[in-house]
């Protein structure tokens, strides 16, 4: 009997992570009686007083900004990792812990306080792609630095602790989980395969078509097949890359126009500003993985929603 995969419930193997994700997409017809988000009808001023990070404005630490007309980037003032923190292990029987240095910076998109990547011309959200892969230069030279995180948590429902458009960039010397898992998977992969994970995969979904959501020249947002969080979304570059400071100039304009598109896409579904968390995975420094082999990594970024409840795996495409 063949398995229906819109239909029975199933297994699905993120080849990334090499993790199991349960699929029970049959859930989707029980009626729903429990909590439903009102649409949110606030509309944000172009420039707010109270804000932190508007341009001009004082911010926590009593530092004021500049009257900047483009991105900004600045040290966090409440970091979550400091330069000077030990390196030092702390080991007592089962309780186990290490220093862990780094340096935090925030980026703001825009001086307004009330456009988000979905409202930015495709020229400004560039000048934003600029600056992530200045700050991943800058910062993935430091001798210390390992991995560069860049991530932007959009929305208070995301954990934002503050409504102007802005994400974060995290430098530190260790490596997230998520990157260790993925790197042990695409070795793997390439070394059975001669090829790259990423290539084949999206090779597959350009061909299916059942997944993808919207393309251009260089890059595709597609549902991954593993997709746990509902409406999802993987935009894997179409030319075999390591990491975002590989981009040309095509390419930027390519990743700012495929942001812009798929955030669009969300709020035009939802009615709203629509919450999300979005980050980049790349490769980490070589001489981390000195055996890494020439074909390894695409460039990646993951947007992804945390409500509404719903397993859907498809994303419907707005006009």
């Amino acid at each position: 009997m063949k398995m229906d995969l819109q239909r029975q419930p199933h297994r699905r193997l993120n080849l990334l992570t090499r993790e199991w994700v349960l699929v029970s997409p049959q859930r989707t017809e029980r009626p729903w009686q429990g909590q439903v988000e009102k649409t949110s009808q606030e509309k944000l001023p172009r420039y707010d007083p109270s804000c932190y990070l508007c341009p001009g404005n004082v911010r926590a630490n009593g530092e004021r900004n500049p009257q900047y007309k483009s991105t900004f980037v600045f040290e966090n003032d409440f970091a979550a990792l400091r330069p000077d923190a030990p390196v030092e292990k702390s080991e007592h029987r089962l309780l186990i812990a290490e220093g862990e240095p780094g340096t935090c910076r925030v980026v703001c998109f825009s001086p307004r306080h009330d456009l988000t990547i979905s409202l930015m011309d495709v020229a400004d959200v560039q000048r934003v792609v600029d600056v992530w892969i200045e700050q991943y230069q800058e910062l993935g030279a430091l001798p210390l630095v390992n991995s560069v995180q860049i991530f932007e948590n959009r929305g208070a429902m995301m954990g934002a602790s503050n409504p102007h458009p802005h994400c974060q960039v995290w430098a530190e010397k260790s490596l997230p989980n998520e990157t260790v898992k993925e790197i042990a998977s695409m070795l793997d992969y390439a070394k059975d395969h001669r090829s790259c994970l990423l290539c084949d995969y999206l090779s597959i979904e350009r061909e299916q078509k059942e997944r993808l959501v919207c393309d251009n020249n260089d890059f595709a947002a597609i549902v991954p097949f593993w997709a746990v969080w509902p409406f999802e979304i993987l935009i894997v570059s179409r030319r075999h890359m390591t990491g975002i400071d590989q981009l040309n100039t095509d390419e930027r304009a390519s990743l700012a126009d495929i942001l812009k598109q798929v955030t669009s896409r969300y709020d035009r579904l939802f009615s709203t500003s629509f919450p999300y968390t979005m980050g980049f995975h790349h490769m980490p420094r070589a001489e981390y993985w000195p055996v890494m082999p020439l074909m390894w990594h695409e460039f990646v970024i993951r947007p992804y929603d945390f409500f509404p409840q719903n397993p859907v795996l498809t994303l419907p495409s707005a006009p």
